[in-house]
């Protein structure tokens, strides 16, 4: 017997798993490059001569691509039904390319360029939510692909490591913005420069790494598990056998032909409690307030006091990259279920940290170092873990559609934490001004985290070690039993 019959190819594992978790670097890029260019496209579109660009309008501007994600999301389950997981990936490179181009230039072919106007805005906005779908179709297909190809004893550290890729591809955005601004600091018009040049390089230089997930993309195999479900048996052997070796390969695909035996079973054909627990773990991810931090992260600073808010938003990327390895090399050892939990106590501490510190007098480096606190314990928690979570707790006739729901609860909640943080961050009240709203924002988070802890340590099963199959199996025997 050859050694790929034995073993498999662990490198065509590694690469197939490289060009996926590109999603993910994209997903953080185009999320996170808001956080440098927000600023100047309020001054650039506070210029209109049609309409008066009001706070509330801003505020919907820059959240905007977060509608895309919640469209992406639900379409995720049907798109990869239909076309497959490779081909939604695809559609979705597109999206994130035309999105970095059309944020360039919203004015393309139909207004003057650099003149703002309500249509200009109007096109922007399409353009964002443009690269909204494309986050939003990522977000659920990345994990879920990474899932079906990897072996089941790797698939925690494999899936773990696209969110990995989602905070460096923010870390990279938040280094690219502050490279574009740094590139004309010594300009006396360098104010009139960010709004009318420096934001649009923000967004375009996520086309670069936008055109290359495309290409490279159509060099990666479909799903074996997507293979079955379609009858393509010899076609998901053969990926099974490089990935698994052929003798493994088989037992593989004898399980997943046992749960696809129905193609199509109904979202809720293994109970309420696997949907309820997937869409709630999603929305924990976003209600414990992380991208509240991520996406007003230079604000945040500055309102403590910190004057250089850009190096220091690169100094919490490079603490949060750090932070989520530890996730990507533990949990295979220590599980899902104790890394949640102690992240959301770690956050707990962090947060409350940071809202005691809007009430009683302290040093500034004590709020600071409570937000990295705050940050890192998500980073090997529900960073990444709520990602494996979503990848594999659902069963396999189920997962896409599944899936989409999880995540589009992700998204939708992401938009309302999002929307409502600078009102609640800003809120005033008595002697105490806006330190009140400080205070009542972060106490918040505080006392969700440690509601999201309980929530893990009662309901959310333990799935360390478990094949997918093994997922359809017991959720099918607690349905029974329901």
């Amino acid at each position: 017997m050859s050694e790929l019959s034995k073993q498999g190819r662990p490198w065509y594992l590694i690469s197939i798993v490289l060009v996926a978790v590109l999603g993910g670097l994209l997903f953080g890029y185009d999320t996170a490059v808001i956080s440098g260019a927000e600023r100047g496209l309020q001054a650039f579109f506070r210029t209109a001569g049609d309409f008066t660009y009001t706070d509330a309008i801003h505020g919907f501007t820059t959240s905007s691509a977060l509608i895309g994600c919640v469209i992406g999301a639900l379409l995720s389950g049907l798109l990869t039904t239909r076309l497959g997981r490779r081909q939604s990936l695809l559609i979705a490179g597109m999206l994130f390319f035309l999105s970095a181009l059309g944020s360039y230039s919203p004015e393309f072919l139909l207004f003057p360029h650099g003149v703002a106007s309500k249509g200009v805005l109007n096109a922007f906005i399409f353009y964002r939510i443009l690269g909204g779908i494309g986050v939003g179709l990522a977000s659920a297909i990345c994990p879920m692909y990474i899932a079906e190809v990897a072996p089941a004893n790797q698939r925690g550290k494999l899936v773990s490591w696209n969110q990995f890729a989602i905070i460096f591809g923010q870390l990279v955005v938040y280094f690219v913005n502050f490279l574009i601004i740094s590139s004309h600091k010594n300009d006396p018009n360098i104010v009139e420069w960010t709004n009318t040049v420096g934001w649009r390089n923000m967004f375009v230089s996520e086309a670069f790494p936008a055109g290359l997930f495309t290409l490279l993309i159509l060099l990666v195999p479909e799903s074996p598990r997507h293979l079955a479900i379609l009858g393509l048996d010899d076609k998901a052997l053969k990926i099974l056998t490089r990935i698994n070796g052929e003798e493994k390969a088989r037992v593989i695909l004898k399980d997943i032909k046992e749960t696809v035996a129905e193609r199509h079973e109904k979202l809720f054909s293994y109970g309420f409690m696997v949907i309820f627990i997937g869409c709630m773990l999603s929305v924990f991810q976003q209600i414990i307030g992380i991208n509240a931090v991520l996406y007003f992260a230079p604000r945040i600073f500055e309102s403590m006091g910190v004057n250089n808010n850009m190096l220091f938003t690169v100094i919490m990327g490079i603490i949060n990259i750090s932070f989520t390895l530890v996730a990507v090399f533990t949990v295979e050892k220590l599980g899902r279920k104790p890394l949640l939990i102690s992240g959301s106590i770690g956050m707990a501490v962090g947060a409350l940290g940071v809202a005691l510190s809007n009430v009683f007098p302290m040093p500034a480096v004590i709020p600071v170092i409570s937000i990295m606190v705050y940050s890192a314990c998500f980073m090997f928690s529900w960073g990444p873990i709520c990602w494996v979570y979503i990848a594999e707790l659902f069963p396999n006739t189920i997962r896409s559609q599944a899936t989409a729901w999880a995540v589009a609860f992700q998204w939708i909640f992401n938009f309302i934490v999002s929307s409502t943080f600078v009102p609640m961050y800003n809120m005033k009240l008595g002697a105490m001004g806006e330190s009140f709203g400080h205070f009542f924002a972060y106490a918040l988070y505080g006392i969700i985290c440690i509601i999201a802890a309980l929530f893990v340590w009662r309901l959310v099963p333990e799935t360390k070690g478990k094949t997918l199959e093994d997922m359809t199996a017991l959720w099918r025997e607690r349905s029974q039993k329901a």
